[in-house]
């Protein structure tokens, strides 16, 4: 995975004229309760499908089936069938989602498309990190990453290679990078928590896992009750409503798990909304 490959899904891409250009919010880092210059709000839960996932998809251009496990956001059923996706809801976690979307596709021929792990998904991705750089006029400091299976932080690593430190993020109840890096290769992790419908992948997938052995130094864990924390603090103070994914970056801020220096500029990555709205109350 490479620079000029995330060029080429970014011309695919925006020849189809579904993913949308989301807003880059610059703010005094005072305005987040964060001491550092700027953060960077990349503000991708305004994508049609609610969330960066599209940028992967399209750079395939095909109709789908999407098989989703039952503890995915209802909400998040309900927008991929209104967008035209064929939804099979099945399995407790994603990887029984997995096992039947492969069964699937084996009865079928059907092409197979993986969440996370492909790299035309990955290369769809790393067209946000593109934007961010575009948005910016030049790339930031940091970029702070939630993790799941890794085809964000994958694609977001390959764009920026090494110009700005790009920081995983991961709920301590499921630690697909974490428990890699400690067994030393990828391995299955056992996943719960506040974030699991969306960062639920039980294995760091084989491409993030080469991409960030390479670009990303930093994987830190946060607790539950932190992104839950920074997600209702998004939508109170900045009237912000997205699933507790999206939350992990502020969520590092405030606690201190990850510690901008003073002249920082920080982007998080605001990654998707497909949620009920009602766990905002």
């Amino acid at each position: 995975m490479n620079r000029g490959e995330i060029e080429a899904a970014a011309r695919r891409i925006e020849a189809r004229e579904f993913i949308r250009r989301t807003p880059l919010w610059k703010l005094p880092g005072t305005a987040l309760g964060v001491e550092c210059a700027e953060v960077w709000l990349k503000l991708e839960q305004f994508q049609v499908g609610g969330s960066f996932k599209g940028r992967g998809m399209l750079n395939l251009g095909v109709k789908c089936e999407v098989f989703v496990p039952t503890v995915s956001s209802p909400m998040k059923q309900a927008k991929l069938r209104e967008l035209g996706a064929q939804v099979v809801v099945t399995g407790a976690v994603y990887a029984e989602a997995l096992e039947a979307c492969l069964a699937r596709q084996q009865q079928s021929g059907a092409l197979l498309t993986h969440a996370y792990d492909q790299p035309e998904v990955v290369a769809g991705a790393g067209t946000l990190a593109r934007e961010i750089e575009g948005q910016g006029a030049g790339a930031p400091d940091s970029v702070l990453v939630s993790v799941g299976g890794g085809g964000l932080i994958a694609g977001i690593a390959a764009w920026f290679e090494q110009r700005a430190r790009v920081v995983a993020l991961e709920p301590e109840l499921a630690p697909t990078l974490h428990a890699a890096r400690k067994a030393g290769e990828p391995v299955d992790v056992a996943v719960s928590g506040v974030a699991a419908d969306s960062l639920g992948a039980k294995r760091i997938g084989a491409i993030a896992w080469e991409i960030t052995q390479r670009h990303v130094r930093d994987s830190l864990l946060l607790p539950d009750a932190a992104i839950r924390d920074a997600q209702l603090w998004l939508w109170k103070q900045m009237k912000i409503a997205v699933e507790p994914a999206a939350a992990l970056g502020l969520a590092a801020l405030h606690t201190g798990v990850y510690r901008p220096r003073a002249d920082e500029k920080v982007c998080l990555v605001i990654c998707g909304a497909n949620l009920d709205p009602a766990t905002l109350a």
